[in-house]
């Protein structure tokens, strides 16, 4: 177990669940004083809609452990829980969702098999409380993310996660703008393991993360995690190159020596259309490469923040 001389910090991305914050700190405060251990609770407003800057500062006026961060403008779920690590003190930190669908209550689960002697522990999500469709296109996103980057991940992992001081600074060498916070911290290589817990269904609002968005997301985590789109490309289009030749040596022997005629202009139009939208495809994928290149080059920061419930102005 843990002493009043440890210090936990909760990194909770908040967005479109401010009527669920109230309930998720007073359930971590009871949680972790349980253990027992120091904390901090830091909420990150990803420019919430429903306005829960007024309500995390309530909070904090209420328990000065509970700190904020307000965003500028949205900037996406991993760059709150960048900013919340970038912030977090703790000698533990642990990250979780704004929803409670992971139950405050499973941190002293995650933390006891730490003490085991692991740097990261995630939760384990066996029986997801997450629609039939949200749990397919879980598992569609992280077939296709295994097959581009070569890994073999566990979909029923997610952000829901505590980790050792030292990974979270090791975390935070991580500056790409495309960012996966599990992904990031399993591609590090520390002493990892997963443990069951208990998932609940979702008490407020919505997922964000509709199918455009995972797309976008599964783009994003291919395209920075491997380049194995390009390989495929260039394969495809060696084979590609090679079906013509093949062809093109079939036709001339039919023609001199079996007396056959030469295939008329449909044949020719339908393999232009077809080279030419391989093209553009091709084109596309090395496109995305040089774009997220661009991105990076451009320096720009990881996020802004407007305000801290320290009324401090911060730019990472």
């Amino acid at each position: 177990m843990g002493t009043r001389d440890t210090l936990i910090s909760i990194v909770v991305p908040v967005y479109g669940c401010r009527t669920c914050l109230e309930e998720l700190c007073r359930r971590i405060i009871k949680t972790v004083e349980a253990i027992p251990a120091e904390m901090e609770i830091i909420l990150v407003n990803d420019a919430s809609p429903d306005h829960a800057w007024e309500t995390i500062q309530e909070l904090h006026t209420q328990d000065s452990r509970i700190k904020g961060i307000d965003f500028a403008r949205n900037f996406g779920q991993h760059h709150a829980i960048t900013a919340g690590l970038d912030y977090a003190e703790g000698d533990w930190v642990v990250v979780i969702d704004c929803d409670l669908q992971d139950r405050p209550e499973e941190i002293q689960t995650l933390y006891n098999k730490a003490l085991e002697g692991y740097e990261v522990v995630f939760g384990k999500r066996v029986h997801r409380q997450d629609k039939w469709l949200k749990r397919k296109l879980s598992q569609v996103f992280y077939k296709i993310y295994d097959y581009f980057s070569g890994k073999s991940t566990d979909h029923t992992i997610a952000n829901f996660s505590i980790s050792q001081k030292k990974v979270i600074r090791a975390f935070q060498q991580l500056r790409e703008q495309n960012r996966f916070f599990p992904i990031f911290i399993q591609w590090m290589g520390y002493k990892t393991q997963s443990v069951a817990v208990e998932h609940n269904a979702r008490k407020e609002g919505k997922t964000s993360y509709n199918l455009g968005k995972l797309v976008t997301l599964a783009t994003d985590a291919i395209v920075s995690q491997s380049n194995k789109p390009l390989r495929l490309s260039i394969q495809f289009g060696f084979l590609l190159a090679l079906a013509s030749l093949i062809y093109g040596l079939y036709l001339i022997a039919g023609y001199f020596f079996l007396n056959q005629p030469v295939q008329g202009w449909t044949s020719v139009m339908v393999s232009i259309y077809f080279i030419g939208g391989m093209t553009f495809f091709n084109f596309g994928i090395l496109g995305l490469y040089i774009g997220k290149i661009f991105n990076e080059t451009k320096g720009r920061p990881l996020y802004l923040i407007r305000k801290t419930t320290d009324d401090t102005d911060h730019t990472r």
